[in-house]
């Protein structure tokens, strides 16, 4: 029986996302981006279309290194304006049954015992249907802007984020039994205060007495998403993750990286198989493999170089404004979206980039593959990547917005859903329950299990 595969659409609530200049495409309808119906409507369409979930991508800053400032990125809409995600994740679920939301919220901007209310709210009001992708931030025009000089070192930012998830862990798993409510008209106590514990957490960067402020959700700790590719990123996932997310251009770099962390996995006492790993890849879709390549030529009329270059300072820290595009890529050391640079410059030995050629693959579907064809040859690179890359599913991204996705769900999923490999989800689970195939809450071998209220806080 063929590997079945699981399905994300990689989006965010910006005008212009992974595919600089195609907001201009007279299909596209990314000007609704501020439309709550506009995502309601796309999260039913992906329900119906078997999509485990809807990745919502989010940043703290603009992107203002290309240049030295934001003008190309305002002129080109480049994932800016951007709009906080997290707001709309409960009308998602009203409008849903099934579907799952993943979340990305920064570690290094917002404190542990508010992002852990929050993240209970959302996972209540969902049913249980919350992720959340853990990044500790990359751009200095974010560390700027929430009172610091610069964000701090690559290395530190996971330091950091280490005992953050501790402070989380604590407050989601210890703090509160599983039976503290119980709303007892008759005796009149609502919640058993013997059953509610703090957390008295004092560490290098965080003091928590807590106790927690909510009480605890379906899944108490939402399934946790990381995307970090670097050494430092692959530890700390490797920690923490449920679910991993990695973004390259062919099967063999991503291999790599999936290698990587299995290994990793196996070293912190976990399966190998512990973890779901996904990739980006972005499809065009027609009936007919030449109906596709139109498509795909029509879409090179719209992408905006300038753009794109300015979206590549953004994710690295590398201005390559006033550079001869002509030259190789090369690889410098940042504080920055580390594995971003090192896609087209260290990873595979066999191809050395121009700055024009990178700019134009992320012209369309940024850093991952673009599959063009009809719905049997999608169908087959989809089932390839997973063979050859060893990955569970996809984050998909889409160049013309809503309607790439639109074809999709029209044309491709009925074809997965004919070979049998579309793992979808069922009404009534959790988004843990979809995408690990476990229970609601994390597995006993995962870390934050060891800060369950029935272990003592300090294991």
């Amino acid at each position: 029986m063929a590997k079945q595969l699981m399905l994300n659409a990689f989006e965010m609530m910006v005008p212009a996302f992974q595919s600089p200049g195609l907001w201009r495409h007279p299909d596209d309808k990314s000007y609704r981006y501020a439309e709550l119906d506009y995502w309601i409507e796309l999260a039913r369409t992906l329900e119906s279309g078997g999509f485990s979930g809807i990745f919502l991508a989010d940043i703290l800053g603009q992107y203002d290194v290309y240049g030295g400032n934001g003008d190309a990125t305002m002129r080109g809409g480049v994932q800016y304006p951007v709009l906080d995600p997290t707001v709309i994740i409960p009308a998602l679920a009203a409008g849903t049954s099934k579907i799952g939301v993943g979340v990305t919220a920064s570690v290094t901007y917002e404190h542990p015992y508010l992002l852990a209310r929050r993240f209970t709210t959302l996972d209540h009001l969902t049913d249980g249907r919350v992720g959340w992708n853990i990044v500790t931030s990359y751009q200095n025009s974010a560390a700027r802007n929430l009172g610091l000089a610069q964000q701090p070192p690559h290395d530190e930012r996971y330091d950091r984020a280490d005992e953050y998830m501790e402070v989380v862990y604590k407050l989601w798993e210890s703090s509160f039994d599983d039976d503290a409510v119980v709303a007892d008209r008759e005796t009149g106590v609502f919640i058993d205060p013997s059953k509610v514990r703090r957390i008295d957490h004092e560490g290098k960067y965080f003091t928590v007495p807590g106790p927690a402020l909510a009480a605890p959700s379906v899944q108490r700790t939402p399934l946790l998403f990381q995307a970090g590719a670097s050494p430092r990123g692959l530890s700390f996932a490797a920690e923490h993750a449920e679910a991993i997310f990695f973004n390259g251009p062919t099967t063999s770099i991503v291999r790599k990286w999936v290698d990587n962390v299995r290994g990793a996995l196996v070293e912190k006492g976990r399966s190998a198989d512990a973890v779901k790993i996904f990739t980006m890849a972005t499809v065009i879709v027609a009936e007919t493999d030449e109906a596709a390549r139109a498509k795909y030529e029509d879409f090179q009329q719209y992408v905006d170089p300038e753009a794109a270059l300015a979206l590549f300072g953004g994710w690295t820290g590398v201005d390559l404004s006033g550079v001869d595009v002509d030259e190789p890529l090369e690889y410098v050391q940042s504080e920055a979206h580390q594995s971003a640079l090192a896609t087209f410059t260290k990873l595979d030995p066999e191809r050395v980039w121009t700055i024009r050629e990178m700019a134009k693959f992320i012209s369309i579907g940024g850093r991952g593959p673009v599959i063009v064809g009809s719905p049997q040859t999608v169908a087959d690179e989809l089932e390839r990547w997973v063979e050859e890359a060893d990955v569970d599913g996809f984050n998909l991204s889409s160049v013309i917005r809503p309607s790439g996705e639109e074809d999709f769900v029209r044309l491709v999923s009925p074809e997965l859903r004919r070979r049998g490999v579309l793992a979808e989800p069922q009404e009534g689970q959790t988004f843990r329950e979809a995408v690990l195939g476990k229970g609601a809450r994390i597995a006993d071998d995962h870390r934050g299990a060891r800060y369950r209220a029935s272990v003592p806080v300090e294991a």
